[in-house]
C-alpha cells in the first residue's frame, strides 16, 4: 500500500466541463511539504553604489532578489520590495506603483512630492506615499531615497496587469468522493496532518493552493478518532460539514460542532479536533496558508504533550 505522502498530484476522471478539467488534488500528506528557496541575507552594497555614483541618472536600482526566491516578481524579501531612487537636480521621477503604499526615507538630497497634496522634503525625512496612484518626486538638489513597498505581496494576489490570476473551477461531488476514497487506499506517516483532501488547480499546482493567496482543504476524521494538538501561523475558518458529538479545542476553549456551524482558529493558536460519535467527520477549512507558505511562515507544528 502506498503512503499518502507518495501520491502524485491527483486530475480528475472524465471531466465534462473546462472548468472541472482545471481540478487538481493534492492531500495532507503531500500538500504541506512545499520545499521553497530560502530568503537571502543580502546586504546590496553594489546596488547602492550604482544608484549614488556621481552620474548616475534619474531612475530606480531595485534591491531584487527574486530569481534567488523564485518569485515571478521583483522583490526583496517575498512580501517587500525595496529599491533606490536616484533623482537628478531638476528632474523628476515618475512612478505608478501598485502597492498599498510606500515608505521613503531621504538618505540625501532635497525636493518635493509633486500634486495637489504635495510637500516639500529633506535628508533625514520619511515620508508614506499612497501606493495606488501615480506620483512625481522633484528634486531641487541631487537626491538619493530608500523606497519600500508592498508591490510582492499584491502582485502574489494578482494585482499585476496581466491574465486574471483565478480561472473557474470545477470540483463536482462525485469527483470529490473518488479522491476521497483513494486516499482511503493509502497509509500515513507520524508526518501526515489527518487525511484531508487538498484542492488546487492547474494554475497554482505548483503552489498547491486554491488562489494564490488561500488554502482549501476537506479534512476528514474517522469516528472515535482525535487529531493531536498543533498549530500553525496562518489563520483558519472552518465550516463542519458532517459528524456527531464533534468538537475542537482552540485555546483550550472547547468549541462544539453543529452542520453549517462556523469556527475561526486565530493564528498560533493551538488546536485539536475530536469525533467522539458513530460516523466519519467532515469539515472544511479555508486559510491563508497560500500566503504564509510564500512567506516562509507557515510554522505547522505538531504540539507535544
Amino acid at each position: 500500500m502506498i503512503d499518502m505522502a507518495e501520491l502524485p498530484v491527483q486530475l480528475p476522471e472524465a471531466p465534462r466541463s473546462a472548468a472541472a478539467a482545471r481540478a487538481r488534488f493534492f492531500n495532507s500528506g503531500n500538500a504541506f511539504n512545499i520545499k521553497l528557496p530560502p530568503v537571502p541575507a543580502a546586504g546590496f552594497a553594489a546596488v547602492l553604489a550604482a544608484a549614488d555614483a556621481p552620474d548616475a541618472p534619474t531612475g530606480l536600482h531595485a534591491c531584487d532578489q527574486s530569481a534567488a526566491m523564485g518569485c515571478p516578481f521583483p522583490a526583496t524579501t517575498p512580501l517587500m520590495l525595496a529599491r533606490y531612487a536616484r533623482i537628478r537636480a531638476g528632474e523628476a521621477l515618475g512612478l505608478a506603483l501598485r502597492a498599498t503604499g510606500l515608505i521613503a526615507h531621504v538618505l540625501h538630497g532635497e525636493g518635493e512630492v509633486e500634486g495637489p497634496d504635495g510637500f516639500a522634503w529633506g535628508p533625514g525625512d520619511i515620508v508614506l506615499l499612497p501606493g495606488d496612484r501615480p506620483l512625481s518626486l522633484r528634486a531641487t538638489a541631487d537626491a538619493l531615497l530608500w523606497i519600500v513597498t508592498n508591490e510582492p505581496m499584491l502582485a502574489l494576489d494578482g494585482a499585476l496587469p496581466g491574465p486574471a490570476p483565478v480561472e473557474a473551477v470545477h470540483y463536482p461531488a462525485a469527483e470529490i468522493e473518488r479522491q476521497l476514497a483513494l486516499l482511503a487506499t493509502t497509509t500515513t506517516n507520524p508526518n501526515t496532518s489527518g487525511l484531508a483532501l487538498i484542492f488546487s488547480s492547474d494554475r497554482f499546482e505548483a503552489a498547491r493552493n486554491i488562489t494564490p493567496t488561500l488554502t482549501l482543504s476537506l479534512n476528514t476524521l474517522s469516528p472515535g478518532k482525535d487529531q493531536p494538538p498543533h498549530r500553525h501561523n496562518s489563520a483558519a475558518i472552518t465550516l463542519a460539514l458532517r459528524g456527531e458529538n464533534c468538537h475542537s479545542m482552540v485555546g483550550g476553549q472547547r468549541c462544539p460542532w453543529t452542520t453549517g456551524s462556523t469556527l475561526v482558529t486565530p493564528p498560533g493558536e493551538a488546536h485539536s479536533h475530536h469525533n467522539g460519535g458513530a460516523v466519519g467527520a467532515r469539515f472544511l477549512i479555508v486559510q491563508d496558508g497560500g500566503l504564509h507558505y510564500h512567506a516562509r511562515t507557515m510554522g505547522f507544528a505538531f504540539l507535544g504533550g
